[in-house]
C-alpha cells in the first residue's frame, strides 16, 4: 500500500467535505388510485373448500398437474403453501378456541396466492426490474430481466414467490400472475370466475372496500372487524373477511407500512450527509491505526521517498 502521510489526510479532508453537502432524498413512492386498482374480495366464510379455483388456475397458467386429483379432499389436512407448480392452494382451519370464546362451529377454508401489494417488496427489491407493478394493481413477472438473485423470495413478507430450483437452465421466479391478460380485457382471474360459492368477488378497490364495509355492518356476528389487506404492508389488491382473528387462520400479524418504505428510510437515513461513508472511514483509519499498519506503511513510504530523492541527487 502507497500511501503517503499527505495522501491520508487528502482521503480524511474529502470524506469530511463530502460529508457537509445535503443530500436530497430519492422517495418517489405516490398513493394509490383506488378508482384505477383492481383486486379481490375472499369472503373466507363461505367458501367450502372445494378446490375449484386450484384446478382453475391450474389449467390455466398450464402448471404441472398434482400428484393427488383436485377432487382428492384430504390433501387439505395440512397446511400447504404456493410453490413453483401451484400459484394458489386452499388450506383447511379447524376450530380454535381462545378462552372460554369459540369463534366458529365448522372449520373454514382460506385461499392463499400472491397478494399483489399496492407497494410490493418484491418489486422493490428487483434490481433488474423483473417484477413490476401495473397501475391496475397487478405484479407481474418478466422472465426475460430476471437473473435468479431470489431477492423478492426474501424481501416479500408472504413469502409468496417460489423459485425453479429442479431447472438448471432456464429456471424462472413464480408466483400468481393475476390473469393478466384476462384483467387486461376485463375479466376476473380464472380463480374468481370458477368459484361456484362466489366466494371471491373481482372488481375495482374501491367498490370492493364499500362491498366489505357493508357485509360487516350488515352482518356484525358474522364477521370479525377487519379487512385484511385493506392497511396491511401498505395495501394489497387482495383483501378478505373471516369469522375470526386472522392470525389463526394462517395470515400473518403485518404492521401498514410498506417494507419498501421502511428499507428506503433506513437507507436515507444511514446515508444522508454520507455519514456512512465518513463513518466507515473513520472505522478503517482507527483500525489501521491502532495495529500500527497505517505507522509501518507511512514509514516506508518516506524511506522510499528519501532513497529516491538521494538516488536523484547523486
Amino acid at each position: 500500500m502507497n500511501l503517503t502521510r499527505r495522501g491520508f489526510f487528502k482521503v480524511v479532508t474529502a470524506a469530511g467535505a463530502a460529508a457537509a453537502i445535503r443530500t436530497p432524498s430519492g422517495h418517489a413512492a405516490s398513493a394509490t388510485d383506488l378508482q384505477n386498482t383492481i383486486g379481490c374480495l375472499v369472503d373466507t366464510t363461505l367458501c367450502v373448500g372445494c378446490r375449484k379455483c386450484e384446478q382453475a388456475c391450474n389449467e390455466r397458467n398450464q402448471l404441472p398437474k398434482p400428484r393427488e386429483s383436485f377432487d382428492e379432499m384430504t390433501v387439505l389436512e395440512n397446511e400447504r403453501r404456493m410453490d413453483e407448480t401451484t400459484y394458489t392452494v386452499v388450506n383447511k382451519y379447524y376450530p380454535k378456541h381462545i378462552g372460554a370464546l369459540t369463534w366458529r362451529t365448522r372449520p373454514s377454508f382460506v385461499k392463499f396466492q400472491c397478494m399483489h401489494c399496492n407497494d410490493p417488496s418484491c418489486v422493490s427489491a428487483c434490481i433488474v426490474g423483473a417484477l413490476t407493478r401495473q397501475e391496475n394493481g397487478a405484479v407481474v413477472y418478466d422472465a426475460a430481466k430476471c437473473i435468479g438473485c431470489r431477492y423478492c423470495m426474501i424481501a416479500c413478507p408472504f413469502q409468496v414467490p417460489a423459485y425453479e430450483y429442479h431447472n438448471a437452465l432456464t429456471p424462472q421466479v413464480r408466483k400468481c400472475t393475476f390473469c393478466f391478460e384476462d384483467i387486461e380485457k376485463g375479466g376476473p382471474p380464472a380463480c374468481a370466475r370458477v368459484c361456484p360459492r362466489e366466494a371471491v368477488t373481482f372488481g375495482r378497490k374501491a367498490d370492493l372496500l364499500r362491498l366489505a364495509n357493508w357485509k360487516m355492518k350488515s352482518n356484525p356476528g358474522r364477521y370479525v372487524n377487519h379487512i385484511y389487506g385493506e392497511h396491511e404492508v401498505g395495501g394489497t389488491s387482495w383483501m378478505y373477511l373471516a369469522s375470526e382473528p386472522f392470525k389463526t387462520i394462517g395470515f400473518p400479524e403485518l404492521g401498514t407500512k410498506a417494507p419498501p418504505r421502511l428499507t428506503e428510510a433506513i437507507q436515507h437515513g444511514m446515508f444522508q450527509y454520507f455519514a456512512a461513508p465518513v463513518a466507515l472511514y473513520a472505522v478503517l483509519g482507527g483500525i489501521m491505526w491502532g495495529t500500527g499498519y497505517l505507522k509501518r506503511a507511512l514509514r516506508k513510504s518516506e524511506t522510499r521517498n528519501d532513497t529516491d530523492s538521494k538516488g536523484a541527487e547523486e
